[in-house]
């Protein structure tokens, strides 16, 4: 069954040639071409990625993606000027999965959709629940509880405990946590990592009295299975 493809690009040009690649690649597009028509067709599922334009009228991107991510996980691929480092920066804090700059070569961006359905193709495989000292991950929910009560956490927090979880009683180093949180092309430094642990901890370990993340000085953190 061919993956289905919400392309949300008000350039009528750029729009058409890129859902003619994306067609000869054998996924099924759709195409909007604002930002609140965009959001209602995303609503209302069924797609298996966003391509998102930044510069968007009615809605711009990024509101788009932030009420997105409100009900929804679809991958999304923003679709930023090549100069615009803040709304990268921006589009990933609100939940994108990655960005690509204009003009872009069409082989480019072949291949980061390829890369986003082989990511979103292994969570699918993880174990959906997975909990660990009162801690659970529900990634299907996208939700994350400790003693029953809901945590509220920002999406590289969540982003943060699920790769640990999936890889516990593994250290991860800070930079393959920063890849897989922020993405390759994050443009800060890898002590970020080290800020969102302490967020966390704030949220969890200091209000529930436990220890979730584990510090290994000089290496990363881990979370470890007690039992």
């Amino acid at each position: 069954m061919a993956r289905k493809i919400l392309l949300i690009e008000d350039e009528e040009k750029i729009a058409r040639f890129t859902e003619l690649e994306l067609v000869h690649e054998g996924y099924e597009v759709t195409k909007a071409f604002n930002g609140r028509e965009g959001l209602e067709l995303a609503e209302k599922g069924g797609f298996d990625l966003v391509l998102l334009d930044v510069m968007l009228p009615e809605l711009n991107g990024l509101e788009v993606l932030r009420r997105l991510r409100r009900s929804s996980q679809v991958p999304v691929i923003m679709l930023t000027a090549r100069d615009a480092v803040m709304d990268k920066v921006s589009g990933l804090d609100a939940g994108a999965d990655d960005y690509i700059t204009k003009p872009f070569a069409i082989e480019e961006l072949l291949a980061r959709i390829r890369v986003a359905f082989k990511k979103q193709d292994g969570v699918r495989q993880q174990t959906h629940r997975m909990t660990v000292c009162g801690v659970t991950v529900d990634t299907d929910r996208h939700e994350v509880t400790c003693q029953g009560e809901t945590i509220e956490l920002t999406n590289r927090e969540y982003g943060l405990i699920r790769t640990l979880m999936v890889n516990k009683n593994i250290v991860m180093n800070r930079e393959k946590l920063l890849n897989d949180v922020c993405g390759y092309d994050y443009l800060g430094e890898t002590n970020i990592i080290d800020v969102y642990v302490r967020y966390i901890r704030s949220k969890i370990d200091d209000r529930f009295g436990i220890k979730l993340i584990h510090t290994v000085r000089g290496a990363g953190y881990v979370i470890k299975d007690e039992t």
